[in-house]
């Protein structure tokens, strides 16, 4: 698939047209890289067998976006992409990456100080030169200083919904080969980290040769680092580097176990091992006599060592190796819905009931529409008047579905001194409410904890969205006291929202654990903003698993009919 590929060149695009002050486009461009993100089929190969018109099928890409992706998928550039690029001093569209420095300020730090990449940019920051300039002051060159140091720690690591569609498309591939018995990823994103470092692929073959030719010839690989006869190494079109291990089918279980990892959980289970007589190693395990006992799958292993199979999202030596019993995690199949959807009305790109129609296919017994409210003028937020609008028309379309239901929500936002962007008339009209932070994420850990409380103890809020407010790479958690707001949550019974888009995964797995712990009940919503984003459902259930969620943690795993008995204004 080359979606991700072109989304990010759009994205760039969208960057740079900004700093050149140019209207309306950046948005159109962003708008449509997000949705070639969320979609499911390869943009190239709808190209193929419906040319342009079936290009412009696809929400938000009118007839110049159409023209870039074909450019792409016939030539694998957009000229004009290169020649906006060109048209800005080199090594400026890095400064964007940095939190709390935009476009525009980035032209603004190139026009007074000739800043064009980060070193200089530190220097400056050394210097206190940023500070004196206008539009900045001290407190945005201090916040620049700790986006430098947060994009550092982030370097090379790609996330987990980027990887696994690349990985997940790279073993589609290799299936085909008639040689390949048994395949699987490794590593991190066996595991489903929320970012991953590189892709690893185990196979189980009659002929490695095959394998290792065809992996190395792929459409996807930039250029091959190390062919050998059972394992190899590329670096991807995306930068991403890629290996691939061909294995004995007797040793791919003891392999599969070595190889997902992570380090601690495999060398705690190595002395467990060891304790018990034996040897474990990615070959097998063995007794001290060297009598092979376990190693072609990993089940056998773990019970041979005393433990029932731990899931691979569980493997972060958290206990998993300790305790006397692990929980059964939520599973993949397990939701019944999503609570966490936008539309046409707001910033989505599909209509209401494209949505509901998109969430049946998937299964679903209800979907829940959250545009967001009138503060969010930039995301299209609803007024009073077009929200009640909004309600009329779920309500009408309910009406046409049997066992299945539209819920009516709202994402509201949760203003600087906590009160919200809707009165209680309005919130009392909604089947369910989430509030969010949008805005004023600089305000002190007090502050944000105490607007955030006094959002939650509102009786009509059911919900906190995106709870820490992080964009991973991009943008750090806000500051708060997440034990405090825990806390209040259990008291109000309120849920904290598990984001499933792929940048958020907010709440990340650690804090998911302490919301268990607490006792206070999880919800998950893929934040869609196209029928394609449903599908990152995913990516929510795998950290909601990390977190030792179980169904019971999760309100998505009620049916229809159940979910009265945690949402007071539904009625079935």
């Amino acid at each position: 698939m080359i979606n991700q590929e072109i989304a990010n060149l759009l994205y760039e695009m969208a960057d740079i047209l900004e700093m050149k002050n140019v209207n309306w486009k950046p948005q159109a461009y962003r708008k449509a890289a997000k949705i070639l993100e969320g979609l499911s089929k390869d943009v190239g190969e709808i190209y193929k067998k419906g040319g342009i018109k079936a290009l412009k099928e696809i929400p938000g890409v009118g007839e110049g976006i159409a023209k870039k992706i074909e450019q792409y998928a016939k030539k694998g550039r957009i000229e004009s992409f290169e020649e906006l690029k060109r048209s800005i001093p080199k090594g400026l569209d890095k400064l964007m990456d940095i939190e709390g420095l935009g476009p525009k300020k980035a032209m603004a730090l190139y026009k007074k100080l000739k800043i064009t990449d980060i070193k200089k940019l530190q220097d400056a920051i050394k210097k206190h030169k940023i500070k004196n300039l206008p539009g900045f002051g001290e407190k945005t060159e201090e916040n620049i200083s700790k986006g430098i140091e947060f994009l550092d720690k982030g370097k090379g690591r790609m996330l987990l919904g980027t990887a696994l569609e690349l990985a997940e498309s790279i073993v589609e591939e290799l299936k085909k080969l008639k040689y390949v018995q048994r395949i699987s990823l490794a590593g991190s994103l066996r595991r489903m980290n929320e970012t991953i470092g590189d892709i690893d692929i185990l196979v189980t073959s009659s002929n490695a040769e095959a394998v290792m030719d065809k992996f190395t010839t792929l459409s996807r690989v930039s250029r091959v680092l190390a062919k050998g006869p059972t394992k190899s190494t590329v670096i991807l079109k995306d930068g991403v580097q890629a290996d691939i291990r061909v294995l004995k089918d007797e040793d791919f279980g003891a392999a599969l176990q070595y190889f997902t990892g992570n380090k601690e959980h495999n060398i705690k289970l190595r002395n467990i091992a060891i304790r018990k007589g034996y040897k474990l190693s990615e070959y097998g395990l063995f007794k001290r006599s060297g009598k092979k006992v376990a190693g072609r799958t990993e089940e056998e292993i773990y019970h041979k060592l005393g433990f029932p199979y731990i899931e691979p999202e569980l493997r972060e030596n958290r206990g998993e190796l300790e305790v006397k019993t692990i929980p059964k995690v939520v599973g993949y199949n397990d939701v019944k819905g999503d609570f966490h959807t936008h539309t046409k009305s707001s910033d989505g790109s599909n209509t209401i009931e494209e949505m509901a129609k998109a969430a049946m296919k998937l299964g679903y017994e209800y979907i829940c529409i959250m545009d967001h409210s009138k503060t969010r003028a930039i995301a299209g937020g609803l007024s009073e008047e077009r929200l009640l609008k909004q309600i009329e028309e779920i309500k009408k379309l309910n009406k046409k579905y049997k066992n299945f239901r539209i819920l009516a929500g709202s994402e509201v936002d949760i203003l600087g001194d906590g009160s919200l962007d809707y009165n209680d008339n309005i919130l009392k009209k909604l089947d369910v409410v989430g509030a969010a932070v949008h805005s004023a994420f600089r305000q002190s850990e007090s502050a944000t904890t105490k607007r955030i409380i006094k959002a939650l103890e509102n009786k009509y809020v059911d919900i906190l969205e995106h709870p820490t407010g992080r964009i991973i790479n991009q943008r750090a958690p806000y500051q708060i006291n997440l034990q405090q707001i825990l806390e209040v949550a259990k008291e109000k019974n309120k849920l904290l929202s598990i984001n499933c888009m792929p940048d958020r995964l907010d709440l990340k797995d650690t804090d998911i654990n302490e919301a268990i712990n607490h006792g206070v009940k999880l919800c998950l919503g893929t934040d869609s903003h196209n029928i394609h984003h449903l599908n990152f459902m995913k990516l929510g259930i795998a950290q909601a698993r990390r977190g030792w969620a179980k169904k019971s943690d999760i309100v998505n795993c009620l049916s229809l009919k159940e979910l009265p008995k945690v949402f007071k204004k539904i009625s079935i």
